[in-house]
């Protein structure tokens, strides 16, 4: 599957570690940025390239990273077609959700209420979850 990323520089050291992890499990990974850190960057630069690839390949997934992930996530669902949800931690049933209910193209993490390890568990889930394709549901996303 191919898997978009961004992020900025307080999502920079989680967006590595996440292309890594995924491009080890064989997923094809196309990086929107920062491909450096810097202090004064800003996520909109990089997550609405990155949201609009995924709104354009409906095939594929993105995974964004920040501080929190929560202006990250608004910023991606600024884009038609994009349905970013949020997660920093707490019951991961919210992953499985996503996918199934939403069916949410883009997970936004943050670097800073969750580790590396918890992170890709994080994504790990939210990969092997998929959209149940339910009348209700895809009546429901069709509304937006």
């Amino acid at each position: 599957m191919k898997i978009h990323f961004a992020s900025d520089h307080a999502g920079f050291e989680l967006k590595k570690a996440l292309m890594e992890h995924v491009k080890t499990a064989g997923h094809e990974v196309i990086d929107h940025g920062p491909m450096e850190y810097n202090e004064g960057d800003d996520y909109p630069d990089f997550i609405t390239p990155c949201a609009q690839a995924v709104a354009e390949d409906t095939e594929s997934l993105g995974i964004i990273a920040g501080f929190s992930g929560e202006g990250e996530a608004m910023c991606a669902n600024r884009i038609k077609g994009v349905r970013a949800t949020a997660y920093y931690g707490g019951a991961p049933k919210i992953l499985v959700l996503s996918r199934e209910h939403n069916n949410a193209n883009v997970l936004s993490l943050s670097q800073h209420f969750m580790t590396d390890p918890e992170a890709i568990d994080a994504v790990d889930l939210w990969l092997a979850s998929k959209f149940t394709n339910d009348e209700r549901h895809v009546r429901r996303i069709n509304k937006f």
